[in-house]
């Protein structure tokens, strides 16, 4: 082969490089409430190659695709927590109805142009599927009248999430460690978990100063950081409970992998009420909750 030759066939693929088929970016959004619509993504250019196919897969295995010149130009194949609306999906996105735990997973968009470059591109990315506790956490504890220096046993309760709530214990608003906290087995895989965390406390006369005693037990579940989780290791004992915020709901999940982080807590209140100079205290079971806060941006 001639110099001039080799020229050529460099050229030509420099060219075909640049003027054909480009993925410019896959949108999945990282985490999606159970129950959620969910729109996926695949942003690409054809530049002056023609689509052969747009490919969509869940763990490596198909579940969506679209050929133009194929009738129907739509084929959606059956999969476990995959819903696919062919009406509101096309070449360039997918629509997800009523996502459930086994939605979870790592997806992949994989774009192929036809003659002459064969072209193909792909990229992915992971979602996770969230179901947040439908009631507040529990407290459990025996209603009596306690001494100054008697011994209050407290067990916290979460609902069912996925993931696994984190519960945090506040003394008069000041964090405390929990005796134990423990994420029950689930009863089968994608099922929903249960926490459960114990606290042990001596009544002294300084937690009446304000003649009261109260005991908080915060469920918290974030998306902060690199994992979904009930909060990591939380903040250091002795800082203040976290302040209430607005509700907010959004059905239709963000379309940004730099989606806002999740910040769901609900509280349970157990409240001792007394005199420290009488030497006792009643203890009252509070039966109302307060919502701390439930923040989806």
């Amino acid at each position: 082969m001639s110099w001039l030759s080799a020229w050529c066939l460099i050229l030509a693929s420099i060219l075909t490089h640049v003027w054909s088929l480009r993925l410019d970016a896959i949108i999945v959004p990282p985490y999606v409430l159970r129950g959620d619509l969910v729109l996926l993504k695949c942003e690409y250019d054809l530049e002056e190659d023609s689509l052969y196919s747009a490919t969509w897969y869940k763990d490596h295995e198909e579940f969506y695709r679209y050929v133009p010149k194929s009738s129907p130009s739509q084929h959606r194949y059956n999969m476990e927590g995959i819903t696919v609306d062919l009406k509101l999906s096309d070449s360039k996105q997918v629509l997800l109805k009523n996502v459930s735990l086994k939605t979870s997973g790592l997806y992949r968009c994989e774009v192929s142009a036809e003659a002459p470059s064969f072209t193909s591109v792909s990229s992915e990315a992971k979602m996770e599927v969230i179901a947040l506790p439908q009631e507040p956490p529990q407290i459990s504890g025996e209603q009596k009248v306690y001494q100054v220096g008697d011994i209050i046993n407290l067990n916290c309760t979460s609902a069912q999430s996925f993931p696994p709530a984190r519960l945090r214990w506040y003394v008069n608003d000041i964090q405390v460690g929990a005796d134990y906290e423990t994420v029950l087995p689930p009863p089968a895989p994608h099922s929903l978990l249960t926490t459960v965390a114990g606290l042990r406390l001596r009544v002294a006369a300084g937690h009446f100063s304000d003649g009261r005693l109260q005991v908080r037990c915060v469920a918290t579940i974030t998306t902060a950081g690199d994992t979904v989780g009930g909060g990591g290791g939380g903040p250091p004992p002795n800082l203040p409970a976290p302040a209430p915020a607005p509700v907010q709901q959004h059905r239709l999940a963000p379309l940004s992998t730099l989606q806002p982080p999740l910040d769901y807590n609900k509280e349970a209140l157990f409240l001792v009420t007394g005199s420290c100079n009488r030497g006792s205290a009643q203890v009252i079971l509070l039966a109302a909750t307060t919502l701390l806060s439930w923040l989806i941006t």
